[in-house]
């Protein structure tokens, strides 16, 4: 189960820590600028996956739909201090600083090269966690205006993500679903990022699929574990949580229910 440590007078910086594996979907309203101290997270989006180790930092944006795995690594946990960037907090920030919109934002994970700068940065907020005491007022605000600054710094094209505050309209709905299945999210949040209540998703999707949103989504996730196990010859433990199951167990009775036979059995039928 994760563990958020924070300094209780922080209200945007904390820690995680996670002694086993956890598996968790997101979609969070704001940037998360994660910078991790020990153990390893696999990211899954739409398009690619990444995999993040020890002393790695990395910006998520927001209304990104993410699957996140954490693992503990080389007998340490995974342990990791983020940073929630919220639009309230951006927006003041802009506000008092000067910058530059060039293009569209790219709703893409960033991740940093090693620098001193982040180096320093990190290495300032590792002694909060251990404090007793209320932290100086207003600390956590002028910290996230560091954060700000520093990712600024190293990234000149960022200013085209962070000063962005617009919020999702209605977009196309088959190919949004088409790219994003296999993230296990409440129909309410799937709705949110297409730019529609609920019940206008329900409907629209479906005139568009011609069943619900439930049958759909598992037909179409057991498709990709029975291509991942089949064609790419992997096993079952390495592809029920990317492909949108909460447990190994669950998947292995809705793929038997639904062709036949169990993951496992896949490569002997196969052959």
């Amino acid at each position: 189960m994760a563990q958020q440590q924070s300094n209780k007078y922080a209200r945007f910086v904390y820690m995680v820590t996670e002694e086993t594996l956890f598996k968790d979907e997101i979609m969070l309203d704001f940037h998360s600028f994660v910078h991790i101290i020990s153990g390893e997270m696999q990211v899954v989006q739409s398009d690619r996956s990444y995999i993040f180790g020890a002393d790695q930092t990395m910006l998520f944006p927001r209304n990104q739909l993410s699957s996140v795995i954490k693992r503990p690594k080389d007998g340490r946990p995974y342990k990791a201090i983020v940073l929630t960037l919220t639009t309230d907090h951006l927006e003041q920030y802009y506000t008092k600083n000067a910058f530059k919109i060039t293009q569209s934002p790219i709703l893409k994970t960033r991740v940093f090269s090693k620098h001193p700068l982040l180096d320093s940065f990190f290495a300032s907020l590792k002694p909060y966690f251990d404090l007793t005491e209320e932290l100086p007022d207003k600390l956590d605000v002028m910290k996230i205006d560091e954060a700000i600054t520093i990712i600024r710094s190293i990234d000149n094209e960022i200013d085209n993500l962070l000063a962005d505050f617009s919020i999702p309209g209605k977009i196309n709905l088959p190919d949004f679903m088409e790219k994003h299945f296999m993230f296990n999210m409440p129909m309410e949040k799937f709705g949110y990022l297409t730019g529609r209540s609920l019940s206008t998703f329900n409907r629209d999707f479906k005139r568009a699929f011609k069943t619900t949103p439930r049958d759909w989504l598992m037909q179409k996730r057991l498709e990709l574990a029975h291509y991942e196990l089949a064609e790419k010859k992997r096993k079952p433990v390495d592809v029920y949580l990317e492909t949108g199951f909460e447990n190994l167990s669950h998947f292995s009775f809705v793929f038997k229910k639904h062709f036949g036979y169990a993951p496992t059995s896949l490569k002997n039928q196969l052959q």
